[in-house]
């Protein structure tokens, strides 16, 4: 192993990637996600059951009074097209 890999851990802050209060908000953790829900307007009750059950909470209501997940944050879990009662929601690939 080179000198310079073992003293790059060293130049490192601590915390790594969080090194202000707040700035988790600004990490796009949904970059890793395979999956993404899409929503069939058609189908969709406006419940809300999906934002509910979003281990995320990146699933709100529109203006139309749709719940839209924003894929800044959703991770494509599929846990809302699970959970929607009137199977509106469907995984595809991102």
């Amino acid at each position: 192993m080179s000198e310079l890999a073992i003293c790059a851990w060293q130049k490192l802050e601590l915390g790594t990637v969080i090194t202000q209060p707040g700035n988790a908000a600004q990490l796009r953790t949904g970059d890793w996600k395979t999956l993404r829900p899409e929503t069939d307007t058609e189908k969709c009750i406006k419940c809300g059951m999906c934002s509910i059950y979003c281990p995320e909470f990146c699933i709100s209501e529109n203006e139309e009074g749709y719940y839209p997940a924003d894929l800044f944050y959703c991770k494509g879990c599929g846990i809302c097209a699970n959970e929607c009662p009137k199977q509106a929601i469907s995984m595809v690939m991102d």
